[in-house]
């Protein structure tokens, strides 16, 4: 959603239990659904684990709970709600949740999330691991994302992530659509 500057951070978060949780998991879940790495070229340096995924068509969405769900919902959808009811009008809806990691050394190439979905949904992120040399640009701008803090990007604009260091960087990622815009209401 273009929510009219590159990034905003909206505030602390206990993300303690979530990143544990993350960094238990084994590498087959990682390995386990591989559809954005082929679908979107500019996550080949990704690896995910989903909770919930949703198809192309919009506004008649259908969302499926994906392997990640029974790993990672008990401790993540607390956050979700938390974050939702704190920062939005609650009673929209969760397209997309995801613990998505960006290999060390990897790269995301620029581009700007296209499908008619993230035009309307807001892209949220909770930084579990990061290192000094992740650089997350948004319009040609440098950006660090924090441990225990929450964010929303816009993903109208052009970004790209680039993980220059030794250690993965990996983020939970959800697409939150207030109630309002899903039931055809403009954004405001």
């Amino acid at each position: 959603m273009d929510i009219g500057v590159p990034i905003r951070e909206l505030g602390p978060i206990d993300m303690a239990d979530l990143k544990a949780r993350v960094l238990e998991q084994e590498q087959k879940a990682w390995e386990e659904q591989e559809y954005r790495q082929y679908a979107y070229d500019v996550h080949k340096d990704t690896r995910s684990i989903v909770m919930v995924f949703c198809d192309t068509k919009w506004p008649e969405v259908t969302i499926s709970k994906e392997p990640g769900w029974d790993r990672l919902a008990d401790i993540a959808l607390p956050l979700m709600h938390q974050v939702i009811e704190t920062h939005y009008k609650p009673g929209g809806t969760i397209l997309r949740a995801m613990a998505a990691k960006l290999k060390a050394g990897g790269v995301i190439q620029q581009h700007v999330d296209s499908l008619t979905s993230f035009r309307y949904g807001h892209r949220i992120h909770i930084p579990l691991t990061t290192n000094d040399r992740v650089r997350f640009m948004i319009d040609g701008k440098p950006y660090r994302m924090e441990l225990g803090k929450v964010y929303e990007i816009n993903n109208q604009k052009m970004h790209s992530v680039l993980n220059r260091g030794k250690e993965d960087r990996i983020t939970f990622i959800f697409d939150y659509v207030p109630a309002e815009i899903r039931h055809g209401e403009p954004a405001n």
